[in-house]
């Protein structure tokens, strides 16, 4: 396999039945944050309740991601870069990210059961040098020419290449 730079990116998403803590601060922080911000795209004679209907209605509603992410953003950085949950294969080193987007999957004001957000971890560069055994086998250290300090990453669906950069 030809060498490439790559950039992983992991999608968490997080709804009313997240079992892990953290989820559930972003969870209500989101929804709440979701609920106040929309005020300011809902129309008085005519609200609209889902994010979706809301989209439909008003194309500007598209800045309640960014808005509603704010409520996320301290959590993020309580993780600084290292996402545990997804581990490599020998369970030890956890998945490094530099930047994160959120967006809302889709929300409901009157039922926050329906509250569903998304945060897409970005990793950093890397150097793909092999997928082995359904596994990205990547170095953290793009730069060097001879030996890597390597991690292995399972194939899954909630992690993909999001860039990919072939190396002459």
């Amino acid at each position: 396999m030809q060498k490439a730079k790559i950039r992983l990116a992991y999608r968490l998403v997080i709804t009313s039945d997240s079992d892990f803590l953290w989820d559930r601060y972003v969870f209500e922080d989101t929804f709440l944050e979701y609920a106040m911000q929309s005020q300011l795209y809902n129309s008085v004679e005519n609200p609209k309740n889902t994010f979706r209907e809301l989209l439909n209605e008003n194309e500007k509603a598209e800045k309640l991601h960014f808005l509603t992410g704010i409520a996320a953003h301290n959590y993020t950085l309580q993780l600084k870069g290292h996402f545990h949950r997804i581990t490599d294969v020998l369970g030890s080193s956890y998945f490094p990210f530099t930047e994160y987007r959120f967006d809302i999957i889709n929300t409901d004001i009157r039922d926050r059961t329906k509250h569903k957000v998304g945060i897409t971890f970005y990793s950093p560069e890397l150097l793909l040098l092999d997928i082995i055994n359904n596994c990205y086998l990547v170095a953290k250290d793009t730069g060097k020419s001879n030996g890597h300090e390597t991690l292995m990453f399972p194939v899954r669906p909630d992690l993909s290449i999001c860039y990919y950069e072939t190396i002459e």
